[in-house]
């Protein structure tokens, strides 16, 4: 599957997108595949203030579970809750479904953001 060039990414294999004055957070499709069939996603605390780079959230597979990071500082406003019922929809469509959402205290904390192509390249994709 393709990396899309329309947001960012993380070296933790989180893609990052801007929404207004919102950054909504998922995982990638090599961090879904490598994880393998989901079972579970959450742990994310609406409400909660995090630092770029704690842990917001897990997401736990058949296989092993793994942190989900917080790209940058600010507020978790929102969980995508039919993850709940649906873990799986990460690894049906992991582009086009998001975990949380935050609103930035500093909108322009991008510290380690990777355009599509310095993930791939960091991820060993290409």
């Amino acid at each position: 599957m393709p990396t899309p060039p329309d947001r960012h990414y993380a070296v933790t294999h989180e893609w990052i997108r801007t929404e207004d004055d919102l950054i909504v957070v998922g995982i990638t499709d090599t961090a879904q595949d490598r994880l393998g069939d989901l079972v579970f996603v959450g742990d994310v605390k609406v409400g909660t203030r995090l630092a770029a780079g704690d842990p917001a959230g897990v997401v736990e597979s058949v296989k092993t579970a793994s942190d989900i990071h917080a790209p940058v500082t600010g507020d978790v406003i929102a969980f995508n809750d039919a993850l709940s019922d649906n873990p799986g929809l990460l690894n049906e469509s992991p582009y086009d479904t998001w975990i949380f959402k935050m609103r930035a205290e500093n909108p322009d904390e991008r510290s380690g953001w990777l355009d599509a192509a310095g993930y791939e390249e960091r991820a060993g994709i290409r």
